[in-house]
């Protein structure tokens, strides 16, 4: 079976759905600069909760985008970081956030006019 993202029970969708996710973007763009711990990524992913980053780590955890390495200290250490498949992410979602940076006055002002017409 070839994969086709636009059938709602193709697995490819699954995949679409999590890198195409805000959140799971902006994890892979911060672990781009390396591992990174839990706090670190709370506190550069602006606007997260502790359950919607535990949830998202576990899920490219999951789809082998990131890797969780628990430290034996006291207290325990956790790192995350890309994986090779991870890193092939990079380009793709480094594209988004150029774009969405570089055209963000022309969006803004998209949507003034939008709402401007009542």
């Amino acid at each position: 079976m070839q994969a086709d993202p636009f059938n709602r029970n193709c697995g490819s969708r699954k995949v679409l759905d999590r890198i195409g996710d805000r959140w799971s973007v902006l994890i892979v763009l911060t672990l781009a600069g390396g591992d990174k711990r839990y706090g670190e990524l709370a506190e550069r992913v602006d606007g997260i909760s502790q359950k919607m980053l535990t949830q998202t780590l576990r899920g490219l955890e999951r789809d082998g985008i990131v890797t969780r390495t628990v430290h034996a200290s006291v207290p325990p250490r956790v790192d995350y970081a890309l994986t090779d498949l991870g890193r092939s992410l990079l380009d793709l979602v480094a594209g988004l956030e150029a774009w969405a940076t570089t055209h963000l006055v022309e969006v803004e002002a998209a949507r003034a006019r939008y709402d401007a017409r009542g």
